[in-house]
């Protein structure tokens, strides 16, 4: 039986976790998707002061043979080392989390009790189940289930 996308993930994470974190960085996040017809692993890393293409290289080469050793996936696969971005997406708790005080993005499934389908302010709290933006207006609550996508807005 194949293991799901998420627990490749999963899997992954726990495989080249010790040695991304010896380098010094952490894992923002590890996605395994298709695309079309072929599959993809994102491995999205960062530290303090951001990453460059050196550090994703670098990552890159480190993980790449404990993948091929471990062989924790069946199909062929792109391995894509990557930063975050200023205007990363926060798709799981430890995200919102680390942006707590931070000014973010959330795009709803629909608008509801919200009057929008889009949501900008600085995110107050966050806990499983709902967050609380500050923003014009006041404080809004949002169902964490709510949410579509969110991301982090880059002031430049």
């Amino acid at each position: 039986m194949a293991a799901s996308q998420k627990n490749i993930a999963g899997i992954v994470r726990n495989l080249i976790e010790p040695i991304i974190t010896d380098f010094g960085y952490v894992i923002w996040d590890v996605v395994y998707k298709k695309e079309g017809t072929d599959w993809y692993l994102y491995v999205t890393i960062d530290k303090d002061g951001g990453i460059n293409i050196e550090d994703c290289e670098k990552v890159h080469r480190a993980i790449d043979p404990v993948l091929d050793e471990a062989d924790p996936i069946d199909d062929s696969y792109f391995l894509t080392v990557s930063s975050p971005g200023v205007e990363r997406e926060l798709r799981i708790q430890e995200h919102y989390i680390a942006c707590v005080g931070q000014e973010i993005m959330i795009k709803l499934y629909n608008k509801k009790d919200y009057g929008s389908k889009a949501l900008r302010g600085v995110l107050k709290s966050y806990d499983k189940t709902t967050l609380v933006l500050t923003a014009g207006n006041g404080d809004i609550t949002v169902n964490c289930s709510d949410i579509a996508k969110a991301n982090i807005v880059a002031e430049f």
